[in-house]
Formats: C-alpha cells, structure tokens, sequence
C-alpha cells in the first residue's frame, strides 16, 4: 500500500493566486444569481465552472480562457455586457493581453464575436441596436483591458533588455584592461608604419638606384642588390608584425617627430625620388590646430611611401595650399616608368589609417588613380580648429543600442495603439450608429392596414407574416411594463412618429395589439 504524498509548502502558495483569481471572477455572478435566476438561471448558474476551467486555462490558453465567458454573457444580454460576467471579461482579457505573444488571434476572435453578434441581434432580438451595444461593450470591457494587457507584456519586454544591457555593459567593463592592451597595440603598431616602413621603403630605392649605376664595379652593384633585398625582406617581416599589432579599434598613431613637410620632401629626393614641392612660404611658420600639422605630414609621408613602393622611379608633385580656412594638400604621382625594379609589398591598411588621421584632425581625403595612369592622394584639413562639415560622421549604432531602440519603439508603438486604437474604434461606432439612427426607423413601420388585419388569439407564425423584420429596440417613453409572462414587440406607426403599435404574446399567441404613446415622465 503506498502513501499519498503529501503538497509541500510551494505547491499550496503556487495555488493561492488561482484561487484569488477565482474568487475575484466568481464575486459578481455570486451577487447578480438573485436577480438573474428567474431569467436566466442555467446560464448564470454555469459562470461558476466555466470561470474554474477559465482560471485553469488563463496561462496556456489565454484566449480560450477569455472566449468561455463570452458565450454565457449572449445568453443574458445580446449586448454582452451583464453584471455577472462583466469582470470576467476584463480580468481574462487583460491576460490575454499581457500573455499572448502575437496579437493576430486575438484580433481574430474580436473580429468573430463583432460579426456574429450582428446576426445574432437581428434574428433574435428583430433590431440592430444591440449589436452597437455589443461593439461598445467589446471595446471598452474587453479590448481596452486586452491592450493595457500588451502594453505591460512590452515594457516588461524592455525592463529585462534593459538588465541584459546592464548585464552585458558589466561584461564589457571587466575587459577594459584587455582593450588598454590592443590599444597599446596599436599606438606600436601606427609608430612602426609611420617612421620604419617609411625609411625602409627609401633604403629600398635607394639600393635600387646603387644596384644599376654603372660607375660601381659588379661586387659593389651585388651589395647594393643584396641590401635591396634585405630592406624588401625587412619591410615584408614589418608588415606581418604590423597585422598582429593593429586592431579592429586602432586609435590615431602619435605625432611624428619631425612635422616639417619640406625635410620630408629633401629626405625623399635624397633617396632618389623626383619630387616637386609646392607650397606657401608661411607655411611651416604659421602657427596650425593641433591635429592638422600631424596629419598634414601623415598625408605626405604616406603619399611619398606609396609612390616609392608602387612606382619607383616617377616623379611625384606635393602641392599645399590656403583657401577659406583650409589647408589643401594634394600628392600625386605620375605613371611608373619602365623598368627592372620591383616594388615592395604593401599591407594595404595605410589608407584606411591615414582616413581616420585625417577624419580625426577635422578634416577629409581622397584617393585613387589619375586618367594618365598614376596615383594621387589628396586632403582638406582645417586651420581653425573648426571641423569640416564632411568630416562629420555619425557613430554606428551598437548592438545594445540597437536592441533597446527596438524594444522602446515597441513600447511607444503599444501605447500609441492603446490610445488610438479605442478612439478609432469609439469614433466609427459612433459614426455607423448615428447613420443607422438616421435610416433605420423606416425599417420598422407597420403598415396601418397590416395593424388592422391582426386579431388577438392569432398564432404568433401567422403574426409575424404581416411584420416587418426589424422592431423598435424599445418602447415609447413612459409606455407601462407588461406583464411578467407576455413578450412585447413595438412597430412604428409612421417614420419619425413618437406613437408605436404594441403586439404583446403569450404561448404564442396574440393576445394584445394597441397603439401606445409617449409620455413625459
């Protein structure tokens, strides 16, 4: 024999919010039992199970939870608003809202209780007004609480990316150490390109001009070959070197030591380039922002060391000049002649440094080719401390700004539906009433010779041949109530008339037919 186990403390608190909220849904139906029982007392006697299977279901099945009280509330009232489920409704809704992921089938089950409470109201009740009365009622007790719902399932969307972001930005702080050494890195990394691969590609020309002249004797041209090589083989191991050094977040390189343009451009004719220089003569002693003499010399240095490797033996001319606040440098470099010479490998990433140089000086460049075959390099640098409006670029989001865009867009889009949506909804209810208002009294006018051919005692099948199919949704203003057992219909006598006919039945059969008028109360 086997003992039952018994709950624990967890699985009895796990049964206390269901039990409250099946306390909270049953309240109303507990106190409007009284006075519905005599109407309708299977229907409201069934709120108390169907509320239990409700609560069973609100977390799986959310929308089914909200559609069980629905049925039983047409029942009552075509209307759908009744006292007993009233606070159902609401409850089951805003957790449908607030559980459902996608909103479709949601809006698909509104959308069936709107248009099949249309029907439902004309053949049952004999008059639309009800179905405006169901629609008011689907909106304000049941869709506003399903967007309120949605509105707190997003912003608990954006609370938890918001602790994922806090989360992720404590991950990103503890490899601040690791970024500081890359960083490092790269400072190396933008010394060695700047300084060593520079001379080195000159020693190279250099060698290359010693190896063909002719008034060295074959040892030295073969020493003068052999240096060539070393300093190509030296460049090769400083560009691998390089790649391990740079990184994605490589930071501007250090200011060079020797700023002036013009020992660069006498540097570089030494080694054997044909240069030409053309610049103003206050240039190196007016006085420049400190980002843009670096990078007027970076824009150089670069320019020349790429002419050198890629064109060994064209001539090249360096222009800079002053123009509205700018300085303009331009290095471009002629066709590379015929010859022997080969050019050193490139890491290719000179370029991109020498952009962001220049783009963090305030100022812009361009590169590519010249239509007779050549290379040139040009920027527009800033001369007081101003950026340029080129210069200008937007940071690229991140992913976590990214997603916390994402999820308060969503946020802000469900509040703006939450808003919108109802009135939207209220304003065209309103207008299709106001329409209907208009044109629908001439659907329930009973003709006078139709009234006249009526006789109490006929069956209510042979009465309902001379009616129209729409009735008035009520009485006349001060119009008696009948009795407990009859059922009362009211026709218009004319279109916009205040006097109705009453045809009131019982057992189905006619057993009263009068005009009645409207009374101030």
């Amino acid at each position: 024999m086997t003992r039952r186990r018994r709950p624990d403390a967890r699985q009895l608190r796990a049964l206390v919010p269901g039990l409250g909220l099946y306390l909270l849904v049953c309240g109303p139906p507990a106190l409007a039992f009284p006075s519905l029982a005599a109407t309708h007392p299977w229907a409201t006697a069934a709120a108390f199970p169907l509320l239990a299977v409700s609560v069973l279901l609100h977390r799986r099945r959310p929308l089914t939870a909200l559609a069980l009280p629905v049925a039983p509330s047409l029942v009552i009232s075509l209307d759908l608003f009744t006292v007993a489920y009233c606070a159902a409704l609401a409850v089951f809704g805003y957790l449908a809202g607030a559980r459902m992921s996608r909103a479709r089938p949601a809006l698909w089950f509104f959308s069936a209780v709107a248009a099949g409470g249309l029907p439902l109201a004309a053949v049952v009740g004999r008059t639309v007004w009800p179905w405006f009365s169901l629609l008011l009622t689907l909106l304000l007790n049941v869709m506003l609480p399903w967007l309120l719902g949605r509105y707190r399932r997003q912003y608990a969307a954006l609370a938890r990316t918001g602790w994922q972001l806090a989360e992720r930005m404590e991950r990103e702080q503890r490899a601040v150490a690791d970024r500081t050494r890359l960083r490092e890195r790269a400072r190396i990394a933008g010394d060695m390109h700047d300084s060593l691969g520079h001379d080195l590609a000159l020693i190279a020309l250099r060698a290359g001009a010693l190896e063909v002249d002719p008034r060295l004797d074959a040892d030295r041209q073969a020493a003068a070959g052999e240096l060539r090589a070393a300093a190509g083989t030296a460049t090769e191991r400083l560009r691998d070197i390089i790649g391990v050094l740079r990184t994605d977040d490589e930071g501007a390189p250090r200011a060079p030591a020797d700023a002036s343009v013009t020992r660069l451009v006498d540097r570089a004719r030494t080694s054997g380039m044909t240069v030409d220089l053309e610049q103003p003569d206050d240039t190196g002693t007016t006085p420049l922002p400190a980002m843009t003499g670096p990078a007027l010399h970076r824009v150089v240095q670069e320019s020349l060391t790429n002419a050198a490797k890629h064109a060994p033996g064209a001539a090249v001319r360096v222009r800079i000049g002053r123009a509205g606040g700018q300085l303009r440098v331009a290095v471009t470099n002629a066709a590379p002649p015929d010859g022997p010479a080969a050019a050193p490998v490139s890491g290719g990433s000179g370029l991109v440094g020498l952009d962001e140089r220049v783009r963090l000086a305030g100022g812009t460049l361009r590169a590519g080719p010249t239509p007779e075959g050549g290379f040139t390099v040009s920027a527009r640098l800033p001369t007081t401390g101003a950026l340029l409006p080129e210069s200008v670029r937007l940071p690229e989001p991140t992913a976590s700004e990214r997603e916390l865009a994402q999820a308060q867009h969503k946020v802000q889009r469900r509040l703006r539906q939450m808003v919108t949506v109802p009135l939207a909804l209220l304003a065209a209810l309103v207008v299709l009433s106001s329409t209907f208002h208009l044109v629908s009294p001439s659907w329930t006018v009973l003709e006078r010779e139709r009234y006249a051919v009526l006789r109490p005692g006929a069956g209510r099948s042979g009465v309902e041949s001379f009616l129209p199919f729409f009735a008035l949704d009520a009485p006349p203003d001060g119009t008696p109530p009948p009795p407990h057992d009859w059922t009362c219909r009211y026709y218009s006598v004319r279109a916009g008339s205040d006097d109705a006919y009453q045809l009131c039945f019982t057992d189905d059969r006619l057993v009263r037919k009068r005009v009645v008028h409207r009374r101030d109360r």
